[in-house]
């Protein structure tokens, strides 16, 4: 357990590092895809980004309390492993995407289906030390991933255009949400991550693509609805 909390630690700041050493990620380039998807309509508009520093930060402080004052803790060690694995992938994953548009949603999705994993099996204890920071992570990655599948399918020009895989990327990244969310209702933040992230696609898109940005907002809605729901059942 010990050495698992260690990883754990050492890759949250490696993953945290990452930014200071590799290029800026600021969305595929023309010459990543045949088709290019400059600002395409999946993605949140460019300050919803702003969240990778807050979960850079509060993901290195809970390795940190985890290392010096649970590391032999049961709870805490059955999250690990997936939290390793999904780190261990983000920390090369601004160069990744730099260079594959391909690879980079691969790798993607791989973090997310493994901070997605690793949600699920955080404990209550220690909630706001564990269960909160990797539950924002596995938000974000759940919305990201779908960015990143819609914009790699349509710079493709596989089945369609980026309006269209647009509509199913935010379509996919609901579904994935309310799945996880179910199997890990003490973990709100997870929604509210992706909330986050849908708000952003609406900013993005405003008035000019309506029908993305109604879509988001009635996912937004629904998730709200959701959180209240399962916050109701509780009382």
């Amino acid at each position: 357990m010990k050495t698992k909390s260690f990883l754990t630690f050492i890759l949250a700041l490696t993953f945290a590092a990452a930014p200071f050493v590799t290029s800026p990620f600021m969305g595929f380039t023309e010459d990543q895809l045949p088709i290019p998807q400059i600002d395409p309509p999946v993605q949140p508009a460019g300050y919803a980004f702003a969240i990778w520093g807050l979960i850079y930060l509060w993901l290195a402080l809970s390795a940190g309390f985890g290392l010096l004052r649970r590391a032999d803790a049961i709870d805490w060690d059955a999250a690990r492993l997936p939290l390793i694995i999904s780190l261990a992938i983000g920390t090369p994953w601004l160069a990744i995407a730099n260079a594959s548009a391909i690879w980079a949603t691969v790798t993607i999705i791989l973090m997310a289906a493994t901070a997605m994993w690793a949600l699920i099996l955080t404990p209550i204890l220690d909630r706001w030390l564990f269960q909160a920071p990797v539950a924002i992570y596995a938000g974000w990655l759940t919305a990201a991933s779908a960015v990143s599948i819609a914009t790699t399918m349509a710079g493709y020009g596989i089945l369609f255009d980026a309006y269209l895989w647009a509509i199913i990327g935010i379509s996919l990244a609901l579904i994935v949400a309310v799945s996880v969310y179910l199997t890990r209702p003490s973990a709100p933040e997870y929604l509210a991550t992706v909330i986050w992230a849908l708000v952003g696609v609406i900013v993005a898109n405003g008035l000019t693509l309506p029908v993305i940005s109604g879509i988001a907002a009635l996912g937004i809605a629904i998730l709200l609805a959701l959180t209240l729901a399962k916050r109701a059942s509780w009382a």
